[in-house]
């Protein structure tokens, strides 16, 4: 079934078109087009132009588009021949190149004419109109675009067609919606998002840094792996009440593994490699290899099922530099892996716990709002469509048990089996892919992974791939820019600020500090030669939960005042009442 493009998309799509004529009507016929899709929240066009372009120039395009839509525009469709194409566009290299791919193909030659009312019967000589190969759909007229619901927002480079052996083309990007208020709205809810950058706050915080000596890769500051740190065991805590046995896996392993496993075939691309004595070995993108050598250490009994190992496993995987995204997307991170084994009639079960798993822990970092996907079979796989339709069947059923809606993304599960997907809502209400839970028949097979049953007969195991958290870099990303950098008191890397209002307050702050050490909590002072207001301030952009404030009538009293994050007023108690109000 042929899918239907939404009509937003169509007015996206339409509105590349737009920003070609105008870009035309401004820079006149020495403009080389190549090609203008639309895109998530708006779309973008490709050129040659005869001169540089700046941020004034994408006002001016924007109030030539808002003139022209007022104009009530017409979109034209036309079929036509491949040498009326080429006649008709024999002055656009990059236009001619997929007229001959075309050819090529086979494939149908269609155009599109966007043009003033008044012209019409295609008298396309007329300098005003702008053509274009393109298979469509478009908006019949203008007058289905709003005119202050789309905004041209930057600038960028990019390869003609992706390659960089080709021509850099000038890209302009436009957002689209298909009203004022819902592009305000997404502006308004962009400004916040760049407030929220866990890039920016990560640099504010102290806690982790990018070099162009490691591009892609974290390097955590002191600050930064107390969070890791607390990450990982808040994890670990919550691995073990559930019966996990944590492992730890090599992270190179031989070329015969990865081949074994079919990640050479299918994942290849994604991964890097290194000689040792001659023999070539790849640095894991994935722990599950690994995870099954343990496995089949020694002879294992149904009486063992299911059997949980988990594995907070250091992972590389080739991405490009152009889609690096801080710790969204990285080239090394930590996955909070897991991988249960499990006879086929333990499996829904197991499947059904890992989803209470997941969906309490989202619960504990405040993200109660989540939608629930199934990811089918991909077009590179391995294992037979049988033991496919088992494995979507059994997480359908698990899903369905629990009374929880899902919705199917066809195509996108792993080449080793099909998964359950977790997307959860922020803050500001950004959907953000988290855990997954993988049904996997084939890998235990293709290496050799068995059980003895109640019969005495081997059998292969159902191996289910598991995370949480996904990878920690990421969560911690996410978690950064749900909370703007004021993250939950147990996360904090400094949980307690102490600030002596003068020199001779610092013993009496020292003896707080360490009495809140000895009691496991993070605790500093700032003895700094400063005013008190500077130091509560600088605090306060560190997002520190308390800062206590140490004078005079502290001392006389034996007690702290407490300033609590967000809230500027004070409380004036005991250490011992404070310390029992935190522990809490």
């Amino acid at each position: 079934m042929k899918k239907v493009k939404s009509h937003i998309s169509v007015i996206r799509h339409s509105l590349s078109h737009i920003m070609a004529l105008a870009v035309k009507n401004l820079f006149g016929e020495k403009v080389k087009f190549g090609v203008g899709p639309a895109i998530e929240n708006g779309f973008y066009y490709d050129f040659v132009l005869p001169g540089k372009l700046s941020s004034e120039n994408l006002f001016q395009i924007e109030e030539e588009m808002r003139k022209m839509i007022k104009e009530n525009l017409k979109f034209e469709k036309k079929e036509i021949s491949i040498t009326e194409a080429k006649k008709m566009l024999k002055n656009q290299p990059f236009k001619l190149e997929l007229i001959e791919e075309l050819k090529k193909n086979k494939e149908p030659v269609i155009i599109y004419a966007v043009c003033p009312p008044e012209i019409g019967n295609w008298k396309l000589e007329i300098g005003n109109c702008f053509v274009d190969l393109c298979r469509g759909p478009h908006v019949e007229s203008t007058k289905e675009i709003a005119p202050g619901a789309f905004k041209l927002t930057k600038i960028a480079g990019a390869y003609w067609r992706g390659n960089e052996k080709n021509p850099m083309l000038v890209r302009i990007y436009g957002l689209a919606f298909e009203t004022e208020k819902e592009l305000k709205d997404y502006l308004k809810l962009s400004e916040e998002a760049e407030k929220r950058d866990h890039r920016k706050i990560g640099k504010e915080l102290d806690l982790f840094s990018f070099h162009e000596q490691g591009p892609g890769f974290a390097f955590w500051h002191p600050k930064g792996t107390i969070l890791y740190q607390e990450l990982e065991n808040f994890i670990r805590r919550e691995n073990k009440k559930r019966g996990y046995q944590e492992i730890k896996t090599p992270i190179i392993l031989k070329k015969d593994l990865w081949l074994d496993s079919g990640h050479w075939e299918k994942f290849k691309e994604n991964m890097y490699f290194t000689e040792i004595e001659g023999e070539v070995f790849a640095i894991k993108p994935m722990n599950c290899p690994g995870a099954l050598l343990i496995y089949n250490e020694k002879i294992r009994s149904y009486k063992e099922l299911p059997l949980r190992f988990s594995e907070l496993g250091l992972v590389h995987r080739h991405e490009l530099s152009g889609v690096l995204h801080g710790l969204l997307r990285a080239r090394m991170f930590t996955q909070d892996d897991a991988h249960t084994y499990c006879a086929p009639n333990q499996l829904t079960e197991e499947i059904k716990n890992m989803i209470d798993y997941a969906l309490n822990v989202y619960k504990i970092f405040g993200f109660d709002k989540y939608d629930v996907y199934i990811a089918t079979r991909p077009e590179k796989y391995i294992g037979e469509d049988k033991i496919w339709r088992e494995a979507t069947n059994a997480l359908k059923e698990s899903l369905e048990n629990k009374k929880i809606k899902y919705e199917i993304k066809k195509g996108e599960g792993s080449f080793y089996g099909p998964k359950i997907e977790f997307d959860i809502k922020d803050a500001i209400g950004r959907n953000w892919q988290m855990g997954t839970i993988q049904v996997d028949f084939s890998m235990p097979k293709r290496l050799g992974a068995f059980y003895i049953d109640k019969d005495g007969k081997k059998q292969n195991p159902v191996m289910v791939h598991r995370a949480i958290l996904g990878s920690l870099e990421r969560f911690i990303a996410i978690l950064i820019e749900h909370y703007a950098g004021s993250l939950p008191f147990w996360l904090s890397p400094v949980q307690i600020l102490i600030l002596p209002i003068g020199e001779n307050h610092l013993k009496y702050a020292e003896e707080i500090n360490a009495k809140l050490r000895e009691n496991g909590f993070r605790s500093e002072i700032n003895a700094e030669n400063e005013t008190l207001g500077k130091k509560i301030r600088e605090g306060e952009i560190q997002k520190i939960p308390y800062i206590l404030i140490i004078g005079e009538k502290e001392i006389k009293e034996n007690k702290i005042n407490v300033r609590k994050r967000d809230d500027k007023s004070q409380k004036l108690q005991t250490l011992e009442n404070f310390i029992e109000e935190i522990g809490n």
